[in-house]
């Protein structure tokens, strides 16, 4: 007799548990998060499936799932909050550089692939390897430290599928680097900067610094004429 009240205790315990999780719904989705390029309509038209259910019944780990498969979702938390929210903190990819001609990479070269990339035609531009996007990003970044120093900035950044650099800054001066010493030959022109002057490098079109010992300019067709002899006598006068 004494077995016949537990199991019919434990029938009508569980009979109330199911009628909770029927009756409970959940009322409100909280989304926390700063977004620039996130909709909410977006994430609701997402989530609306999985949340149109009871409060108990809300699978937490489909509802992340679903938030990671979206474009700019980076990271986000989901928790239940008694007795009828479902809390969501989202963290939002931030693009750092575009990455060939239909892809961004964000601060740490991760892809990110945007339905439509025009908004994004004011960041920077990154050519690289395919596979090789945080390698490629890290290198772009030291270049554009050592150019910022002069007040340059890059545009555009490539390189091949032979490791050689090219650089096309903001002002449309295309510099080639090679594929040896890269660093060091950008350096060397950069100790020139004094003694030519900006008016002069923004005279010029491309500096190929490819060559072992100096390097080679293309001049814009507007672009005056340099006496190197006067320059090079004045540059010894001001040791």
């Amino acid at each position: 007799m004494r077995l016949a009240k537990i199991i019919v205790i434990m029938a009508l315990f569980t009979s109330l548990v199911y009628a909770v999780k029927q009756v409970v719904p959940i009322k409100h989705v909280k989304v926390g998060g700063e977004f620039q390029y996130l909709g909410k309509d977006e994430i609701k038209s997402a989530l609306e499936p999985l949340v149109n259910v009871g409060f108990f019944d809300a699978d937490v780990q489909a509802i992340h799932d679903e938030l990671m498969q979206m474009i700019w979702v980076e990271s986000a938390t989901v928790n239940r909050v008694w007795s009828d929210t479902i809390a969501i903190k989202i963290k939002e990819k931030r693009p750092f550089v575009r990455w060939g001609d239909a892809d961004l990479l964000n601060n740490r070269g991760e892809i990110i692939s945007p339905n439509d990339i025009t908004p994004f035609e004011n960041l920077p531009i990154l050519y690289g390897v395919e596979g090789q996007e945080v390698k490629s990003l890290e290198i772009m970044k030291g270049v554009n430290t050592a150019l910022s120093d002069h007040e340059m900035s890059i545009s555009e950044f490539s390189i091949n599928n032979r490791w050689a650099w090219k650089i096309k800054l903001t002002t449309g001066l295309e510099i080639l680097l090679g594929r040896n010493d890269q660093l060091k030959k950008l350096q060397r022109f950069m100790k020139t900067l004094d003694v030519l002057g900006y008016e002069k490098i923004n005279a010029m079109a491309v500096i190929d610094l490819r060559y072992p010992n100096g390097y080679a300019v293309s001049w814009k067709p507007d672009a005056q004429s340099i006496d190197w002899k006067n320059l090079t006598a004045a540059q010894a006068a001001n040791r």
